[in-house]
């Protein structure tokens, strides 16, 4: 259940789910959350209950997927990083939120490995946000760059998934998209892909055409000019 833009979950409802989550944590301290991520939680799935059982699949998965052995210096991380398809700014945005670049024009949907290409964004997902200052934002900017854009570059696949870890396992990370240098060619793509995030999510995509409605969002001599 995804939360909507009226409805806010409890105090009261929080309370009672961190007791909840407590008892699991207290049986093994190596579960991942902190009060700021079950808030994040919470704020997303709204339910008490949808919402403990969300917290216990994203731990699930985070021990089955080996989220906190990535690194750098796994082969299939290094082949992705190589590639400079994607990476992570060293500036940041407006808000002080660490920016994930995407060279769009870079990446070939037939010919790449989508089980390397997710263990790769979420590499990039988690190494994002734990960049975050937590007290003053906890959210990320995700800059994809549409410039030399071909519909060889269009995954449909590898945008269902990255849609699914952001829902699933980081919710309420995102805070901005902005889609930049698109052409006219992507908006097609777009209205297929548009149906697939929810109303809040959708709200959050911004397609940027100049360098003075970029500048709203973050500096944009902070973008790689050479990819």
């Amino acid at each position: 259940m995804a939360a909507n833009a009226t409805t806010r979950p409890s105090e009261e409802d929080f309370k009672l789910l961190k007791e909840r989550c407590q008892m699991i944590f207290d049986a093994d301290p190596s579960q991942y959350h902190n009060d700021a991520s079950l808030h994040r939680f919470h704020k997303a799935f709204l339910g008490v209950d949808e919402t403990f059982q969300a917290v216990l699949k994203c731990n699930k998965w985070r021990r089955e997927f080996g989220v906190a052995n990535l690194s750098p210096e796994d082969p299939d991380i290094l082949e992705e990083l190589q590639t400079m398809k994607a990476l992570i700014l060293s500036r940041r945005d407006a808000r002080e939120r660490p920016i994930i670049y995407i060279a769009v024009k870079k990446h070939n949907a037939n010919d790449r490995d989508l089980d390397k290409l997710t263990k790769f964004i979420v590499y990039l997902l988690e190494t994002a946000c734990r960049k975050c200052n937590e007290e003053i934002i906890d959210n990320i900017c995700v800059v994809f760059d549409m410039k030399d854009f071909t519909m060889q570059c269009m995954d449909y696949q590898f945008v269902k998934t990255l849609i699914w870890l952001l829902s699933k396992y980081f919710p309420e990370r995102l805070g901005v998209c902005l889609i930049i240098n698109a052409p006219m060619l992507f908006y097609g793509c777009w209205t297929v892909i548009q149906p697939w995030l929810n109303e809040k999510t959708a709200s959050k995509v911004v397609f940027v055409n100049d360098d003075q409605a970029l500048s709203e969002y973050l500096c944009p001599d902070a973008l790689p000019h050479d990819l």
